[in-house]
């Protein structure tokens, strides 16, 4: 595990966002040392602060056959191995209070997901790790409502909060995103992170597999940079067509670079 400084995500000295970035879920340990090897490559080029991403296990799932994971410790083992190989810190989702120290023995952030947002037992747990907690906003919730959230996590003696948007609901099978929510959760004296990926999500298809419009993950990227987010959360995968989890979603691999150098080009125009 790699320890790293909150502030220094909000105050980098490239002066860019933060990057919290990897495959929805881990499939194994090739595939996510592959991804982490090509981000940590662009990353490092750019002076872009990096966090890898990837869930151990995904509970929150539509159908009772959808993918849920390859073993919550072979999984938290590769996130594990990935901190390490490329020093760089980790996050993963919980959704249990007993998975809190579970999880953070393994990396260093814990991510509370957005229908879980309010589940004060959970939040106590994450907080109570010391590791860094970011919190996902509910699809179902205000912005200014995510202070609670933040008072929680402090009140249980953690200081190191970051919040993340990822859309309103917006009809049954839509989202929508309200950037006036970012610099509202900013006030909190928070780190704000735009989730561009589940921001496209389409839930609760006929099919119970949920859909996206990947096409579109520039077009939020950006606006979120013009805004000023301190972070962006985006999914990746080399193939997402075949990815096992939320592929619909996601961005191909290959395009990450030519959105990030755009990104970068935003950030310092408004700055």
């Amino acid at each position: 595990m790699v320890n790293f400084e909150l502030d220094k995500l909000k105050h980098t000295t490239s002066g860019n966002f933060f990057l919290m970035a990897g495959p929805c879920a881990i499939e194994g340990e090739d595939i996510a040392m592959r991804i982490a090897e090509k981000i940590v490559t662009l990353t490092d080029q750019l002076e872009i602060p990096f966090i890898f991403k990837g869930s151990y296990r995904k509970a929150n799932r539509s159908k009772g056959d959808s993918f849920t994971g390859i073993g919550d410790e072979k999984a938290l083992k590769i996130l594990e191995k990935v901190g390490k190989t490329f020093g760089v810190p980790t996050v993963t989702d919980i959704h249990e209070s007993a998975e809190a120290a579970m999880a953070a023995a393994y990396v260093d952030v814990l991510q509370i997901p957005a229908f879980l947002c309010r589940q004060t037992d959970l939040l106590i747990a994450a907080a109570k790790t010391g590791k860094v907690v970011n919190v996902k906003k509910g699809q179902f919730l205000s912005a200014g409502s995510m202070k609670f959230a933040v008072e929680k996590v402090y009140e249980a003696g953690n200081k190191r909060v970051i919040l993340t948007d990822r859309g309103n609901t917006f009809g049954y099978q839509d989202l929508i995103v309200d950037y006036r929510g970012l610099p509202e959760m900013q006030s909190f004296g928070v780190p704000v992170v735009m989730d561009v990926t589940h921001s496209l999500q389409q839930p609760n298809q006929s099919s119970g597999v949920t859909g996206g419009k990947p096409q579109l993950i520039e077009t939020i990227a950006k606006a979120a940079i013009a805004v000023g987010a301190d972070g962006l959360f985006i999914e990746t995968h080399p193939d997402p067509a075949h990815a096992k989890s939320d592929g619909a979603n996601m961005l191909h691999l290959d395009l990450l670079e030519q959105l990030l150098v755009k990104l970068i080009k935003i950030r310092k125009a408004v700055v």
